[in-house]
């Protein structure tokens, strides 16, 4: 047993009587308003922790039984309310609720101001990137990072090529993933600037949160999450072409078979804008049109959540039955905004990831705030001879996929898997990029056996506009299969509220 685990095996320890953190750092149990060495040099560790220990002290107090009672309720709650998501693979229960834990994740006003710094900075060396490579390609020609990385990326677009966007912002909405390493350092995963999903939990966890655990929460200063809705709109409207004075803005879905519907249908009632589909909207003349019973109205910006090869049939997919023949001609006319910006899979491009930190320092001048997990490139020969000879160490990941899927943890993994994943990479090297396994940070979780430590990531939303805005918290996602990594809901994760102390 574990000194922590001594130290609560104490009468009145209650719902943490058993609870162990072996080797990982814990972000409820295991911390200290000063860590014996000192804070790690990127990473605002210490500090009052005084909201913390309050929140600690009161689940103490809390019985499992009765923790499990609110769960249930909460589970409930989620049916009833129709929050899901959608699971194509699974042909006997399609459409689930995300698994929601009801203790909460916490973090510092220290904490939260290093990452929303970390944030800002990212979203703004991306957006340089972006407008860089589809205008001067100035980074390519100064060796910075290799040309046919960028150029023969499958997520760049020649159309975007010499399109002015609005303000300079191709990556409206983006979500960054974090992880904490053993040291407690927040590090990227990776950057998500295409149609990045999940802020709809992150604002109904803390509605769900507040119903279940008002004792929890009672007297706190909590920073609030309802504000992203209209910060979306607000931004959504100032990059919408010059000329307009009342910007009319619409949420564009694939239509009620998508995974994530109930966030499209939840977003645009949040925007208090209209949801549309496809078959909603006419180009006519170079301009975007939505159908009403009054007639044709103009769109002016659109929160597009669907990927590029559907947006237009004339120009991409042919068989898109999803898009608008015409919409890339009326944004390349600069007659609509459409968020976030055609092409923008090139910057969360897992083998561009390896590169962002020589991203920020080129455009910002500056040195990156939050810092990269350690990346090998395939692609590279060093890269993949590092990788093939380590590989029962390393996380392998195809640069193409998301939600966990096609990747391989190596100590995690057989033997005959790790030799049949080699030929895979030894085939086709360039999809592939290495990470080492990190010793993801943990939280208390509500399990089977009762509460455990479960590792965590954490996604924080930003909304760029004229400035940038992040969502103070972001969906913290947990793995709920003992010992997993994985925490994507598609390979069984589950959510936990974030709770940033505003002092």
């Amino acid at each position: 047993m574990s000194d922590l685990t001594e130290r609560n095996a104490q009468p009145g320890a209650g719902l943490f009587v058993s609870y162990d953190t072996p080797e990982f750092f814990c972000e409820l149990m295991n911390r200290r308003d000063t860590p014996p060495d000192g804070p790690p040099p990127d990473s605002p560790l210490g500090g009052p922790l005084g909201g913390v220990a309050v929140i600690r002290e009161r689940l103490a107090h809390f019985g499992l039984g009765e923790l499990r009672q609110r769960a249930l309720a909460a589970e409930a709650d989620l049916y009833n309310l129709g929050i899901t998501f959608t699971v194509y693979s699974d042909r006997d229960a399609i459409d689930r609720i995300l698994p929601f834990d009801l203790i909460p994740r916490v973090l510092t006003a220290a904490e939260w101001d290093h990452v929303d710094r970390g944030v800002r900075q990212r979203v703004a060396a991306i957006n340089h990137f972006l407008w860089d490579i589809y205008h001067e390609r100035r980074i390519l020609r100064d060796g910075i990072i290799p040309a046919e990385l960028v150029l023969g990326n499958a997520n760049y677009r020649p159309e975007m090529e010499g399109l002015d966007v609005p303000g300079g912002v191709y990556v409206h909405i983006n979500g960054t993933d974090l992880v904490r390493d053993g040291a407690g350092r927040f590090l990227v995963l990776e950057d998500n600037a295409r149609t990045p999903s999940g802020v709809s939990y992150v604002i109904e966890n803390r509605h769900m949160m507040l119903r279940s655990m008002p004792d929890l929460a009672s007297g706190l200063d909590l920073m609030p999450v309802d504000e992203y809705g209209p910060r979306l709109r607000q931004a959504l409207a100032e990059v919408a072409p010059q000329g307009v004075d009342a910007p009319q803005v619409v949420l564009l879905s694939p239509g009620i078979y998508n995974s994530a519907y109930f966030e499209h249908v939840f977003l645009a009632r949040e925007m208090g804008v209209p949801l549309v589909e496809g078959r909603d909207l006419v180009v006519e003349d170079g301009r975007v049109f939505m159908r009403t019973v009054a007639g044709l109205r103009p769109v002016h910006s659109i929160y597009r959540r669907l990927n590029d090869d559907f947006l237009d049939p004339a120009v991409f997919n042919p068989d898109s039955m999803l898009g608008v023949p015409g919409l890339i001609d009326a944004y390349r006319r600069g007659n609509v905004t459409i968020a976030n910006a055609v092409g923008t899979g090139v910057a969360d491009d897992k083998a561009v990831y390896a590169y962002m930190p020589r991203i920020i320092r080129y455009y910002l001048s500056e040195e990156p705030i939050l810092s990269n997990v350690e990346t090998h490139i395939c692609a590279e020969a060093d890269g993949l001879a590092y990788t093939l000879a380590n590989l029962e160490r390393l996380v392998v990941k195809p640069v193409g996929e998301s939600g966990g899927y096609g990747l391989i943890i190596g100590p995690h993994a057989s033997a005959l898997e790790i030799e049949e994943f080699r030929a895979k990479l030894i085939a086709d090297p360039s999809n592939y990029i290495s990470q080492p396994v990190i010793d993801l940070s943990v939280c208390p979780t509500l399990c089977e056996a009762g509460v455990e430590a479960r590792h965590v990531d954490l996604r924080p939303f930003a909304v760029t506009g004229r400035s940038t805005w992040v969502l103070p918290g972001g969906l913290s996602r947990v793995a709920l299969r003992k010992g997993s990594l994985v925490v994507n809901s598609s390979q069984g994760g589950g959510s936990k509220d974030t709770w940033v102390l505003a002092s």
